[in-house]
């Protein structure tokens, strides 16, 4: 498994970026207050933007900010891509499917397609952009990536994942919801490279194996997570439900997968949890009755890009890819609208099984600014879909 996080050239503190938005969002003293209270214990202390902070405040209509999501989202996309392909020994011709997912932008032909000329990807290339998964997007897309390679075992396949949230924050709406995703959403990408078990044998590749998936939709709950669609684009629906939805169900999928293949939580050696703020990652946390520590990638990740909706546990496994023994046991896991939950089993192989990468250590975002967070590194492989190794 090859694994490439990458982020937007300009980074910011969290302290800037609240100041900035603050009169965009209300010109209310009191209501400016909360919002600085919000971003304050968000968890977050940097992010990396696509658009220089003096820009969003400038941004006249939902059409514009698409149309720099369509521009800046295909440019990172093609750097991650191109990171994880060259990570993974691999050229663009390799890849025979490409599963592309975000939730903060739309375009048709969609920005996978645009990929096929910009790299040089095969013109019979399958593809399959989704749109509406959301945060859980990540987990959902390997899992599903890990289905089409068990039944193709020779191929090779990406998983591409692009999240421009900083374009979604609403200008003149105090609302709790936009406050809170104001302070705690932040723009990047990621690339997955996974192979089938055949193509892992014979390219010698090392690297976790994805043992099982599961999926759950949690009734009742539509009105918790998601977007209202309008005019000025993409209003976030966000309520304070989201640990009550973990505190209900979270255990026992979490629970139900691992015994499953004879395991206990006590057996994971390896969390990859989904960075979607301190409520949720204490409530994922609370429900397994974690020892401290174990979601430590995910709160690094939260504390250095914020929250990147569907890239952003993408993030959290690349900085654990060459992190464990042969043999470990990993649960990597995101929720999303729905509400519903995408939960990964994984086992990192044995390298001397198939020789296995050198893990390649994550670019800084080009052109930082005011410290941006280093990217990850990492390697890997699969059986039924073998990951390669991270990159920036």
């Amino acid at each position: 498994m090859s694994v490439a996080p990458v982020l937007p050239a300009r980074s910011y503190s969290q302290g800037e970026i609240t100041a900035a938005l603050l009169a965009m969002i209300t010109p209310d003293p009191a209501r400016q207050q909360v919002m600085r209270r919000i971003h304050a214990s968000s968890g977050v202390q940097t992010r990396s933007l696509v658009m220089p902070l003096e820009r969003y405040s400038s941004l006249a209509s939902f059409q514009e900010s698409n149309d720099f999501f369509i521009a800046e989202g295909t440019t990172l996309a093609e750097r991650a891509v191109t990171a994880a392909l060259d990570s993974a020994g691999l050229a663009p011709t390799d890849v025979d499917f490409l599963l592309f997912t975000s939730v903060t932008g739309i375009a048709a032909p969609s920005i996978d397609a645009q990929l096929v000329s910009r790299l040089g990807l095969r013109t019979d290339v399958k593809r399959l952009p989704s749109f509406g998964l959301g945060c859980v997007a990540g987990a959902a897309g390997i899992a599903r990536v890990n289905d089409y390679l068990a039944g193709h075992p020779d191929e090779v396949a990406i998983l591409l994942s692009v999240e421009l949230c900083s374009l979604t924050v609403q200008a003149s709406d105090d609302s709790m919801a936009n406050i809170v995703a104001s302070g705690l959403f932040g723009d990047g990408a990621a690339a997955v490279v996974m192979v089938g078990d055949r193509r892992a044998e014979k390219l010698g590749l090392a690297g976790p194996d994805v043992v099982d998936s599961r999926s759950h939709i949690y009734p009742d709950t539509a009105d918790v997570i998601g977007w209202d669609i309008g005019g000025t684009g993409f209003r976030i629906v966000l309520s304070a439900g989201v640990p009550e939805v973990i505190e209900r169900n979270f255990a026992g999928d979490a629970r139900g997968i691992l015994a499953a293949h004879d395991l206990e939580v006590s057996d994971v050696g390896a969390w990859a949890a989904h960075p979607g703020g301190p409520k949720v990652l204490e409530a994922f946390s609370q429900a397994l009755d974690l020892p401290d520590g174990a979601l430590d990638a995910s709160w690094r990740s939260l504390a250095n890009v914020g929250n990147l909706s569907s890239a952003a546990v993408l993030h959290v496994l690349a900085e654990q890819l060459d992190a464990h023994a042969a043999g470990t046991i990993g649960l990597l896991f995101a929720l999303g609208p729905g509400v519903t939950s995408e939960l990964v089993l994984l086992r990192w192989a044995d390298g001397a099984e198939r020789s296995g990468l050198v893990s390649v250590p994550a670019a800084l975002p080009a052109a930082v600014e005011a410290g941006a967070p280093a990217a990850s590194t990492a390697p890997a492989a699969l059986p039924a879909a073998a990951m390669i190794d991270p990159v920036p």
